[in-house]
């Protein structure tokens, strides 16, 4: 039985990737910074898939404590065998250009906090020489845009650090995929731009799912967004800082 440790288990994304994992009768522990919604996910997954799933929390931002809260996960699972990345905040761009607290916390939600969670894990899996790790990014990590630099920059950040890890990993077996979301069609997105170009989080997590079983590395999400962010990757610098999208 596979185990697996799902962060940010109470998004809309999240959720549908555990039924995924369960439906394949993976031990789960979804967790979350809120306890409550954390377990009524967990119960709503153990009901639909028939299989147990626990439930905890955890603070991307209290660093110090995520060397217990993995212990205690592995511990109360079992093991682990991996672990999937779901958490993250588009935070109030406009106050975190301005303000050095907001674009921290910005960050600290983004990438910090996940990069400190997923060296405890990889330590882990690097020491047993077998298990996965799925990152679960943004393409606003492509490039700085004016609108979202600071959310964008943490992304990019995140992504670089997969990319990273991947190569170490190689050697112990450790399989980590990137997924570079386009505009899905939730609670943090609603209301922005490219609403046309959206998906569901359902049809995400099983394009993630899909992926993941292929053991892919790198997927854009959808796989348009590929083809769009290699041309905006191609835009000259003098003109690109002029584009207001």
């Amino acid at each position: 039985m596979t185990k697996v440790l799902i962060l940010g288990a109470t998004s809309p994304i999240a959720r549908a990737l555990a039924l995924r994992f369960a439906s394949d009768g993976a031990r789960l522990y979804l967790a979350a910074r809120n306890a409550d919604e954390a377990r009524r996910v967990a119960e709503d997954v153990s009901v639909r898939a028939g299989v147990a799933a626990l439930s905890g929390t955890f603070d991307a931002s209290d660093f110090a404590s995520h060397d217990e809260f993995v212990r205690h996960a592995a511990g109360q699972l079992g093991g682990l065998d991996g672990v999937v990345v779901c958490f993250g905040t588009l935070g109030d761009e406009e106050v975190a250009q301005t303000d050095p607290d907001a674009a921290l916390a910005t960050i600290h939600q983004n990438f910090t906090g996940a990069a400190s969670l997923i060296t405890l894990a990889a330590r882990h899996l690097e020491q047993q020489r077998s298990g996965f790790i799925i990152v679960i990014g943004s393409v606003a990590g492509e490039r700085g845009r004016k609108k979202n630099y600071v959310y964008g920059s943490a992304k990019g950040a995140l992504a670089t650090f997969a990319q990273g890890l991947r190569g170490r990993m190689t050697a112990s077996g450790v399989h980590v995929m990137t997924v570079k979301l386009g505009t899905v069609d939730t609670r943090m997105t609603w209301g922005r731009e490219g609403a046309l170009l959206t998906i569901t989080p359902s049809r995400a997590a099983d394009l993630i799912y899909a992926a993941y079983r292929k053991r892919a590395e790198v997927v854009y999400l959808p796989w348009y967004w590929r083809l769009i962010m290699g041309a905006i990757r191609l835009i000259p610098e003098s003109r690109f800082k002029r584009i207001s999208f």
